[in-house]
């Protein structure tokens, strides 16, 4: 109860938004069926296509001196008749793995009081479109919440077909699934409190506790720069490492850690839930989000591709103007991926 009563009053000026969302991150179950329903975006604006291929498709084993991660998918293609897709017909639906708490871009709408609120968001909008192209029907998808930690667990055991819950493309995680083209891009940022000494990704960050969740690119990142001494020695980057991300901001208000690394994406996103916090210096890395699938579904990674092509020309620019441009910014020509390029 203390503890309940420490997390309502670290709340205390937040939007219902950022107080709902942090609560629902802390009762997050891994395998918790949601509806099967949502938002979908339909917008004809934006601009994309298909880049001109390049290279081979790359092994696990060169993975580790790759350079273009992002790079590396599968050519897109609309053909249906593949092993995966087929089971998928045969079940009807889609089982995607989603973020429950992760405000705008995979959440429930706190301000909604209906029973069984829908899922919504950018993320949310793409796992529909998927199962509209491939299914015929945007509804015909089933949702599982897990937690970061847990999204390459989920494919790898045939929990989910796939994975669209902000995923970064990278070598380490490409040994263990495929990835489709990108569909986004960010990079990791520094989120602090307004008054806090920090000012970016720098020496200022000495001394500091700093979260990351267990699992994503942020402590990858961390480890691999305190290592190389690009981030002070004495940065705590182990010490409070939770499942999901957002719970690190739920122990950035409790005052358990002085800063978070994370996509400047998400961060964003939880600038906006809490007035007292803030993106503090410029991205220090390049990422990009793609949707996760198991490493044998070559079938269903260049159908993926294919909707991935034609939502970037139509829905999009859509999706990001509803869910991402108040945090973001009306100009997404950042947060747009380049043309893709294909590894075969």
């Amino acid at each position: 109860m203390n503890a309940v009563r420490r997390l309502r009053a670290g709340l205390r000026g937040w939007g219902g938004v950022g107080a709902m969302a942090v609560l629902c991150a802390l009762t997050v179950v891994f395998a918790l069926v949601l509806p099967v329903s949502g938002t979908r975006g339909d917008g004809t604006t934006g601009t994309g296509g298909q880049g001109v291929a390049q290279g081979t498709q790359a092994r696990a084993d060169e993975c580790d001196t790759m350079v273009d991660p992002q790079n590396q998918s599968l050519r897109p293609s609309s053909d249906e008749s593949g092993t995966t897709i087929t089971k998928i017909k045969e079940k009807g639906y889609l089982t995607i793995g989603v973020d429950q708490n992760s405000y705008r871009w995979g959440y429930r709408d706190p301000n909604n009081t209906t029973a069984g609120a829908e899922l919504e968001g950018f993320d949310i909008d793409i796992a529909h479109r998927i199962a509209e192209e491939i299914l015929g029907d945007p509804n015909k998808v089933r949702f599982r919440a897990i937690p970061t930690n847990q999204r390459i667990p989920a494919i790898q055991s045939g929990q989910v077909d796939m994975v669209v819950r902000t995923m970064t493309i990278s070598c380490t995680r490409m040994k263990e699934v495929a990835f489709s083209q990108p569909y986004f891009e960010t990079g990791q940022q520094v989120l602090a409190p307004k008054s806090s000494t920090i000012k970016g990704y720098d020496k200022t960050l000495a001394d500091q506790r700093i979260c990351s969740a267990s699992g994503s690119t942020a402590l990858e990142n961390l480890d691999a720069d305190q290592k190389s001494g690009k981030l002070p020695a004495s940065a705590d980057i182990t010490s409070v490492n939770p499942p999901n991300q957002l719970d690190c901001l739920v122990r950035l208000q409790l005052g358990e850690v002085d800063a978070v690394v994370t996509d400047g994406a998400l961060a964003a996103s939880q600038a906006a839930q809490d007035p007292t916090v803030e993106l503090k210096g410029e991205p220090f890395t390049t990422e990009y989000y793609g949707v996760a699938m198991n490493l044998e579904a070559k079938d269903l990674v260049r159908r993926v591709n294919q909707v991935l092509v034609d939502y970037l020309k139509d829905g999009w620019q859509d999706s990001y103007t509803r869910w991402l441009s108040a945090t973001l910014g009306d100009n997404s020509t950042n947060s747009r991926p380049p043309a893709p390029q294909y590894g075969d």
